[in-house]
């Protein structure tokens, strides 16, 4: 079991998988040529692949879109941002999905109006992608200039790999979590999905 491997080799299995999805490297690639601080390809695109392979389904098979996240502190106008997401829908028009780009030190503008919680501001796309509301959502890959994969995955790759969907109870609501894994395991019945902790389980976590 690759989840079982030592990280090292779970990073190159990672890359190896990941890499069956040529939608996936060219959004790398392209993302690359974009200049953007911080930037990560981010979420679904990449654990679903994963499962993709590991249930043998096409690459691409249930993938809604790409998220690429970046951050960019300097110039939080809406215009600003508006002005990378148009450069975008030129540089990834020809591929046959969606990309979706989105600056990360914008999220507490508008966090709360979507989700109905409050967000405090992100100091890093790092820290965008630790509030997920799956643990299994916390990753991020980057192409560096060198052709070296850059993996942010702050809970390992263990639950990636075993198709263990963990809720992470830092920001999203309760709903927002139940709504996706629900979602998720209409498209990969394989998936274990692990029940939000209770209010007792979580006062009685954070006293430890």
């Amino acid at each position: 079991m690759i989840s079982r491997l030592p990280l090292d080799e779970q990073l190159v299995s990672l890359r190896a998988v990941l890499s069956r999805n040529d939608v996936l490297t060219e959004v790398l690639a392209r993302t690359a040529t974009l200049g953007l601080p911080g930037w990560y390809v981010t979420a679904g695109c990449l654990f679903q692949t994963v499962w993709n392979a590991a249930t043998d389904r096409p690459p691409t098979s249930g993938i809604k879109d790409y998220d690429v996240f970046y951050f960019d502190a300097d110039d939080l106008s809406w215009e600003a941002e508006d002005a990378v997401i148009k450069t975008g829908k030129e540089v990834f028009a020809d591929l046959p999905a969606e990309v979706e780009i989105r600056n990360e030190a914008r999220v507490h503008l508008w966090y709360e109006d979507k989700f109905g919680v409050a967000c405090p501001p992100h100091d890093s796309t790092e820290a965008a992608i630790d509030s997920f509301a799956a643990t299994t959502c916390c990753l991020g890959v980057r192409l560096e200039a060198d052709g070296q994969w850059r993996v942010y995955a702050p809970h390992g790759l263990s639950d990636v790999f075993n198709l263990v969907v963990r809720p992470n109870p830092v920001l999203a609501p309760r709903a927002v979590y139940e709504a996706k894994a629900a979602r998720w395991r209409e498209q990969w019945p394989e998936l274990t999905v692990l029940d939000w902790p209770s209010t007792g389980a979580m006062s009685a976590s954070s006293v430890d």
